[in-house]
């Protein structure tokens, strides 16, 4: 009888897009994933790291997360794995440990955590737990489900959990040392073998994947770069977070996935699909797994117009976008222009504006700042150079005066 296991990752709850709040899009897309979890019978869900986007995330945030990690335990018949990513504080996560257990909720924060054994009434047990593994047995089906845990930590705090005395071992062998010792000892062949982790891995000799954009740079120390032939042999399925779009690595019959986030959190993310992997495990079998399609969230768009009415007819046309819209224009915006743009639609993030003058008009504008003159005639001078000979207009004239006084 086949698991049936979610992974998704990278939820970065209270997360804003400049000054723009995602909490309401944050609550419809984690009620989507409820609502997949149920619908498609899930028996456990993972979530790979990031499951906040700052150590001291505000009480939206931690309220949603909570209500929805209690959803999907369906009152603790499903096991919930939530581990911490490089956004979470470790210490957070594992604070309210011992009341989540009672939920069916297991929480880890620190690398090579070791879960105490519990059971809950309903849905499962605890039955082997050691630094960095747990095994589960769900009361429904008779496979054991085996779980390799690394959260996030930096270089020196993974070192010192794998308990090295030798500092120059690189973080990659002994990662590789840990995990090989762990599935040796308890991933046999009877059940589902599965490694949790929010490392940045990739794939020896493949493309090298792009981090988001404004996403903190995972990069472990000084180390050496992580790849997926550190993954032991016994496991089937590696559940990746920290990448917010969705990745395969190594090979089809043990696959190294990153699951992707369940909302685009930067404009580098525009036009990105995002889904939640359901995975169908069987034990010494190769793990299928469908991507589950997320409908919820304001699409982000990046867009550019030459003229201002060409974008306000585009941004009325997709109000529930939300936008960074660039102008190009050979004169620099109106204040009424800008007004008319910001009235026309709730979802603009940022206005680029760039000004474009030829070359022939640039060079003839190049002259002699006269310093005798007052103080408007030199901010005129250096406006002219600054732009290529754009000459300062009236709300920019008035803006410096307002200042100036």
């Amino acid at each position: 009888m086949a698991l049936k296991i979610l992974h998704t990752a990278d939820w970065h709850l209270g997360k804003k897009l400049d000054n723009f709040s995602r909490i309401e899009e944050q609550i419809a897309v984690l009620q989507e994933i409820v609502e997949l979890t149920q619908e498609h019978k899930a028996d456990v869900v993972i979530i790979a790291g990031d499951l906040f986007d700052a150590f001291n995330p505000g009480v939206d945030a931690v309220d949603l997360f909570y209500k929805t990690l209690k959803a999907l335990t369906n009152n603790g018949r499903r096991p919930v794995i939530a581990i911490a990513g490089n956004h979470d504080s470790p210490e957070r996560i594992d604070a309210p440990d011992p009341l989540a257990r009672e939920c069916g909720i297991i929480f880890i924060g620190l690398p090579n955590a070791k879960v105490p054994l519990f059971k809950t009434p309903q849905g499962f047990e605890i039955t082997k737990s050691d630094y960095g593994f747990i095994e589960l047995q769900l009361y429904n089906n008779p496979t054991p489900l085996r779980v390799i845990h690394t959260p996030y930590a930096n270089e020196i705090r993974l070192k010192k959990a794998l308990d090295t005395k030798d500092k120059a071992v690189a973080l990659s062998e002994l990662l590789r040392e840990n995990w090989q010792d762990l599935a040796q000892r308890y991933c046999d062949t009877k059940g589902v073998n599965l490694l949790v982790t929010h490392l940045y891995m990739l794939q020896r000799n493949a493309q090298v994947l792009e981090e988001p954009e404004g996403e903190k740079t995972l990069k472990v120390g000084n180390a050496d770069l992580l790849y997926t032939d550190i993954i032991p042999q016994q496991i089937q399925y590696t559940a990746l977070g920290h990448l917010h779009k969705f990745w395969q690595l190594g090979s089809l019959d043990k696959p190294v996935v990153y699951s992707g986030s369940p909302l685009p959190y930067s404009f580098s993310e525009a036009g990105q699909q995002k889904f939640v992997l359901l995975l169908e495990a069987n034990a010494n079998q190769p793990i299928c797994y469908q991507k589950l399609k997320l409908q919820s969230g304001r699409q982000l768009s990046r867009v550019k117009f030459t003229q201002v009415e060409q974008a306000i007819e585009w941004l009325l046309a997709n109000p529930y976008h939300l936008v960074e819209l660039t102008l190009v224009s050979d004169t620099f915006l109106k204040a009424d222009d800008i007004k008319r743009i910001y009235q026309s639609h709730d979802g603009i993030i940022t206005i680029i504006p760039i000004v474009e003058t030829n070359e022939l008009q640039a060079n003839n504008n190049k002259q002699i700042v006269n310093l005798d003159q007052d103080i408007q005639g030199l901010f005129e001078d250096y406006f002219k150079q600054k732009y290529n000979g754009q000459v300062p207009n009236e709300q920019v004239l008035e803006l410096f005066n307002e200042i100036l006084h």
